[in-house]
């Protein structure tokens, strides 16, 4: 009987590192792939930064599933394991610098002459070509340089950066994407393929609203706004106070920001000619917004969440971090689970958010320590004797 998982059977061996690669392959790893991550003897960086406390989770969350080998590329036996692995691979990964993999003597050149149906997949902050390709790039330089810092915060303030490591994890979906059309063309052609995705080519979509208001002002530079919306097209648009923290409200359509007036008891405002249609509302926004505030820092988030979702206006609680770790929609949908980590302890970890019809939800196993896998993979894939494997660990290549 066929796997239920549609990436079943497909071997990927994953040297990436940090967010942006281990992402990717973490999704490939959720839909059935046996992921084998081939790391530097010391482990990589994100392994590393587990020293100062925090950084543990991350790696733990994005290496899920994944089978784990420790490997000195620099030294040819190394090296010629990891082309053995190559061979009999359908899918390589690596968000190297450009160039490095070249230098290893495994670039994309070498790899498709051992393997023509090797889908070689390749992430870096800016692209294999161009101007800025060498340019140094982590998710908030790329954030600085995409524009999105520019425009994120306040008008009055200074730009900040996003939150999340956007541009690491957009990078990492358009990868898996690239890996999944290539492995469908490879079934059409036989042959295999090279992807790239540049983390600023990966953003800049997300970039939308202000390009619209862009455009509209003649392509100057539209500025940033806050919490209101991007291309300052919409109101209400905005996070507004409770008495016990804030509530995101957005109204769409006319018949929200009528819900809006009912929630609030305010039907006399619905004749208002400030307030007739959006054009109008966005002109007196200032005005709308001071309106919402004042009936909103009534209420607790909560209550006023309540309120809302039963006059049907688009609105959230602006919750923590903790709430959102303990969210019971989360956890109900089998999104997010507690585990018992063997180096962490209890520790919350995250699906893949895509489900596949007929599949149930793989197994989560555990982040694996570094190179747990050595003598599973190199006897078991690669056909070495236990002999072998003693003898490269005694040589330090693995």
């Amino acid at each position: 009987m066929a796997s239920p998982y549609p990436l079943a059977g497909i071997k990927v061996v994953d040297l990436s590192q940090i967010y942006n690669g281990p992402y990717c392959t973490f999704l490939l790893a959720q839909a059935g792939a046996d992921v084998v991550k081939v790391e530097p003897k010391g482990g990589e960086h994100l392994r590393r930064r587990a020293v100062l406390g925090g950084a543990a989770l991350p790696f733990a969350m994005l290496n899920a599933n994944k089978r784990s080998v420790s490997l000195d590329l620099k030294n040819p036996q190394g090296r010629d394991l990891l082309i053995e692995m190559v061979k009999r691979a359908d899918v390589l990964v690596e968000n190297f610098a450009p160039g490095v993999v070249e230098r290893l003597g495994l670039g994309v050149g070498a790899m498709h002459k051992v393997n023509p149906r090797l889908v070689y997949a390749q992430s870096s902050g800016y692209g294999q070509e161009g101007l800025y390709r060498d340019y140094p790039a982590m998710d908030l330089t790329v954030q600085a340089m995409s524009g999105i810092m520019d425009i994120t915060g306040f008008a009055e303030r200074e730009p900040v950066k996003a939150g999340p490591a956007l541009c690491d994890f957009f990078a990492g979906v358009h990868l898996y994407g690239g890996i999944v059309t290539a492995l469908l063309d490879r079934e059409r052609t036989g042959r295999g393929r090279t992807v790239e995705v540049a983390m600023l080519d990966a953003v800049y979509a997300s970039l939308s609203s202000q390009l619209g208001m862009s455009f509209g002002i003649g392509w100057e530079d539209a500025g940033r706004t806050g919490n209101r919306h991007g291309g300052l097209a919409e109101s209400p648009y905005n996070v507004y106070p409770a008495a016990d923290g804030y509530i995101a409200i957005i109204c769409v359509g006319e018949q929200h920001w009528k819900n809006l007036l009912d929630a609030m008891a305010r039907q006399d405002l619905k004749d208002d000619p400030r307030f007739q249609g959006l054009k109008t509302r966005v002109a007196h926004m200032d005005v709308v917004d001071d309106l919402v505030s004042t009936f909103t820092r009534q209420f607790k988030k909560q209550d006023l969440f309540a309120l809302l979702m039963k006059h049907r206006v688009p609105c959230a609680p602006v919750r923590t971090i903790k709430e959102v770790v303990n969210d019971p929609h989360l956890h109900q949908r089998g999104m997010l689970q507690w585990i018992d980590h063997p180096e962490l302890g209890r520790i919350v970890v995250q699906s893949s958010p895509m489900r596949y019809d007929g599949a149930p939800q793989l197994p989560h196993q555990p982040s694996r320590r570094l190179g747990e896998d050595n003598e599973g993979v190199l006897t078991g894939w690669l056909g070495l004797s236990a002999d072998e494997v003693c003898r490269l660990a005694r040589e330090d290549v693995i």
